[in-house]
């Protein structure tokens, strides 16, 4: 009949524009993942092994900056992201053992990709929260480094990535920011230090490269976190508006434990798992600066 051939071929060519517009966008987005940053060549800065700087380092992997979080505890790496839809996200295996990256690696190349986002091959690494690290301090991240080299060997294969069609919709739209060499100034300077200190000048420094604003947002007002899963609660606001629950010992109970104060549990998301390793001045330093910044209502980012 007629309108049954009509029907077929309204379905057929809803399949082959389906097929075009999918070919589409794994062709734009294969050829912007595999976009070169070549020119941006890292610098150098002083890694000493001594064990306060070992130790500083070790703090900073695990509390500060929290590359155990997608690295794991013994720096191994291992799954960030496995849904059918958005893709598969791995982190590297930073060690020297057999499947790890460190080998391939001089401090240039680390300080490169710590800051700036971009691997030993020159292509941006995925999810790799460089625009918040961008601002480590040399001393701070030749730190890092040293506590890098310093971690046994871990003999760890780590799976290649894959983006799903999902994934690579969200990325072409701006909704995922998978690659963060694309919005990183390559000139940004870097203080030479940044000693840890009671201070809210120290709590800026210390929320922005501790990835407070890859969650909350640029203003900390919160709302839905760019790239989440679909399950993944917003970011909450943690201007003045939203600690307005909280003085500075319940904000202390929170980054300790985890427990707000109406006794409910923060979301998993938020890792004090990690920051209840910072020290009581950096935890101070961290209210102190909160309390600065300009209230906002929530959802602002």
């Amino acid at each position: 009949m007629l309108w049954l051939r009509r029907i077929g071929i309204a379905v057929v060519a809803l399949v082959v524009l389906l097929a075009v517009c999918v070919g589409t966008v794994y062709a734009i987005s294969s050829s912007r993942m595999a976009k070169p940053f070549n020119d941006l060549k890292g610098h150098a800065v002083a890694v000493h092994t001594d064990a306060a700087t070992l130790e500083r380092g070790k703090h900073i992997a695990t509390a500060v900056i929290k590359c155990v979080d997608c690295h794991k505890a013994d720096m191994g790496g291992g799954t960030v992201v496995d849904d059918p839809a958005i893709g598969t996200v791995m982190a590297s295996n930073l060690t020297a053992g057999k499947g790890g990256v460190l080998a391939r690696y001089d401090d240039v190349a680390l300080e490169r990709a710590i800051r700036h986002g971009v691997g030993v091959t020159g292509l941006g690494l995925w999810i790799m929260p460089s625009y918040e690290i961008k601002e480590l301090a040399d001393d701070d991240l030749a730190a890092l480094i040293a506590y890098m080299r310093s971690v046994p060997p871990v003999d760890r294969a780590i799976p290649p990535n894959r983006l799903g069609p999902v994934g690579r919709a969200l990325y072409l739209t701006g909704k995922l920011p998978l690659i963060d060499a694309t919005r990183i100034d390559a000139n940004v300077t870097h203080p030479a230090t940044m000693p840890p200190a009671p201070t809210a000048e120290y709590g800026k420094y210390s929320a922005r490269v501790g990835g407070c604003l890859g969650c909350h947002g640029e203003t900390l007002s919160g709302g839905p976190i760019p790239g989440g899963a679909p399950d993944w609660k917003p970011a909450a606001n943690i201007t003045p508006t939203g600690l307005a629950a909280y003085d500075e010992t319940k904000f202390v109970t929170l980054l300790r434990t985890g427990m707000r104060p109406a006794g409910v549990m923060v979301d998993s998301l938020m890792p004090y798992r990690f920051t209840k390793d910072l020290s009581d001045d950096e935890i101070h330093a961290l209210w102190l600066y909160l309390k600065t910044v300009p209230a906002k209502e929530y959802g602002g980012r």
